[in-house]
């Protein structure tokens, strides 16, 4: 299915990885966001759960495993196209927070690039603002640093 004026919603899952207090984020190199930084994540695969979905793409996008999976929250991306009523992107975002696995995060399938923050500068960053949401939801839940 096309990701662009697509026929019903796309389930897509993100993950917000943690690293002692810092945040793993990618900066995305597809549309939507392309060029912006986000949490490591994409679309659902057919005859794969949302867990096996957030690991696979972590990975992927990181080359991190996760060594803890824990459901967030849902949030809903509806972007029309500028100056119609015509729905370009729809999809319907399922969150985890996680803990990283030991090694090195490096960018690969839809990452651009890969970066460990702290928390006090991703003001700085331009991110979407469910994307800050979500990671100050995520910190909140946290039981280890």
């Amino acid at each position: 299915m096309q990701r662009d004026f697509p026929d019903r919603p796309i389930v897509g899952v993100g993950v917000v990885v943690w690293r002692g207090d810092r945040v793993l984020l990618i900066r995305r190199g597809k549309p939507p966001r392309v060029g912006q930084w986000s949490l490591p994540g994409g679309g659902q695969e057919l005859g794969e759960t949302v867990a096996e979905t957030a690991r696979r793409e972590v990975l992927e996008e990181t080359g991190l495993a996760l060594t803890t999976l824990e459901l967030l929250t849902v949030v809903d991306l509806i972007e029309p196209e500028p100056g119609s009523t015509r729905v370009r992107f729809h999809y319907t975002l399922i969150d985890f927070t996680a803990e990283a696995a030991d090694g090195e995060a490096r960018a690969g399938g839809d990452a651009a690039a890969v970066g460990w923050f702290d928390r006090d500068i991703l003001a700085e960053l331009g991110l979407w603002t469910e994307t800050r949401r979500i990671i100050d939801l995520a910190a909140s839940r946290r039981t280890a640093p």
